[in-house]
């Protein structure tokens, strides 16, 4: 039966749970996760591999865990960052941009490659992630520069996160990355350069992108 990602909330995570999902995600994301087997990590955290399975009864269900640590920590950082309504947008944006690099950077493609080849239902769970980010905060800041005469007045910004988002499922993913010889991170940098350049105001235009 092919594996489906949980529809439920993963259990709480405590310390040992904790602990191995933070190694696998070092591992699985610099390495792809086709590469590092369960005893690799169980070897790495000084662990048997009962106990591992005790935990996680599947490398699958692993993965499944580092993916949404993973997007939940860039939920919880740009929360923060798009919390307060009277901070200056152009340091916001700036913030968001460095937030989101930060996290690519720490994705290798391989990873994204292997999610797409050996669990497709989990690759979708990664873009249904990624889209919901952006249409949350990107949205929401984009609105907000608006207001500030950041963002143009005769762009819609509802259409520009569609931009965005299509765009970034256009390229940001294996075989696009590897055609092309791009990093998600060179991939998503590049497409939001674009998608500024077109949008933001020449008193928007003071903002210099995270990558340069």
């Amino acid at each position: 039966m092919p594996y489906e990602p949980s529809k439920l909330e993963l259990p709480k995570v405590d310390s040992v749970r904790l602990r191995i999902v933070s190694e696998a995600r070092r591992h699985f994301l610099l390495h792809g996760f086709r590469s590092v087997t369960m005893a690799d990590l169980a070897t790495e955290l000084g662990m048997s591999k009962k106990t591992l399975y005790t935990c996680f009864s599947s490398k699958v269900m692993l993965v499944e865990a580092v993916v949404r640590q993973k997007f939940d920590d860039i939920d919880t950082e740009l929360e923060k960052i798009t919390a307060f309504r009277d901070v200056d947008f152009l340091n916001s944006l700036q913030q968001m941009l460095a937030c989101v690099q930060k996290h690519t950077d720490e994705v290798q493609p391989s990873f994204v490659r292997d999610i797409q080849r050996e669990s497709p239902a989990l690759f979708q769970l990664v873009e249904g992630r990624r889209r919901e980010i952006i249409q949350r905060y990107f949205g929401t800041l984009f609105t907000e520069g608006q207001k500030r005469g950041m963002i143009r007045k005769d762009v819609r910004v509802d259409l520009v996160v569609a931009v965005l988002l299509a765009a970034t499922q256009a390229i940001v993913n294996p075989a696009t990355l590897a055609e092309f010889g791009l990093t998600p991170t060179t991939g998503f940098t590049t497409i939001i350069r674009i998608v500024l350049e077109g949008v933001l105001t020449a008193k928007g235009k003071q903002l210099p992108l995270a990558s340069e």
